[in-house]
């Protein structure tokens, strides 16, 4: 059966209030009370049924691969660029983060994966790996639209650092223009045991996540432009110890 998220309970309430009015000025310039309500209605039911849509939230099976990192995100992978350590703090820096807050991950050469979610896109977010999830924080910033770079450093975001006993993983939800609130679920003050998989949060109407992971951890298993699932469709590999 599918399930929504209750998250989308104030979306119906507002579609119902917005319906009584477009049926109430529908009526009021003089429509008969069938138009009247025939408009209203149709208001209702389609913006009803989109909601009903945008937050849904299917089940996702993950892999049950120990070397699998899964996609956080649900939608398109957008771009997969290497960042040196240097571009990786001064990016870090640039979108508000304490570089203190990323201990020695700050050092390392990294590969960012982007994800593209649609406003038609499942919008539950999901850990990519098991491991301890701590939130950095939320900054405020613009809404530039999300496929443009500029968007990883300069938009509106939460930052969440996940890391176990293998690699560590930055995890930006970032919003553009048409997005405007990301939401972390687990606690904001302790950091919390996670599996992969689990749902972390949610991007309301179109956005962009960015996962950053260490280059030398990592081998991705993907391309540019591939659909993807949060928690089930594998995006890298982690390398095993010793592996080039």
């Amino acid at each position: 059966m599918l399930k929504f998220r209750p998250e989308v309970l104030p979306f119906l309430a507002a579609s119902l209030v917005a319906a009584v009015v477009v049926l109430g000025v529908t009526r009021a310039c003089g429509t008969s009370w069938c138009t009247a309500s025939l408009a209203g209605g149709s208001f209702l039911v389609i913006f009803s049924i989109y909601f009903l849509y945008f937050f849904r939230d299917p089940e996702r099976i993950p892999p049950g691969d120990p070397d699998a990192i899964v996609s956080a995100g649900e939608g398109r992978l957008a771009s997969i660029n290497h960042l040196t350590a240097a571009e990786f703090a001064r990016h870090c820096q640039a979108s508000g983060l304490k570089l203190e807050d990323l201990g020695d991950f700050i050092s390392r050469d990294v590969t960012r994966i982007s994800v593209f979610l649609s406003p038609l896109n499942v919008h539950v977010n999901r850990s990519p790996i098991t491991g301890r999830s701590r939130f950095l924080g939320y900054f405020p910033g613009k809404h530039i639209f999300t496929f443009d770079e500029k968007s990883s450093e300069e938009n509106q975001h939460n930052s969440i650092l996940i890391e176990n006993a293998r690699t560590r993983c930055l995890l930006n939800q970032i919003v553009g223009p048409v997005c405007r609130r990301v939401v972390y679920w687990p606690s904001h003050d302790q950091a919390v045991d996670v599996q992969q998989g689990d749902r972390i949060g949610m991007m309301k109407f179109g956005s962009r996540l960015d996962l950053y992971f260490p280059r030398a951890d990592i081998d991705v298993v993907i391309a540019v432009g591939a659909p993807v699932r949060a928690g089930e469709t594998i995006i890298a590999r982690l390398r095993r110890q010793g592996s080039p």
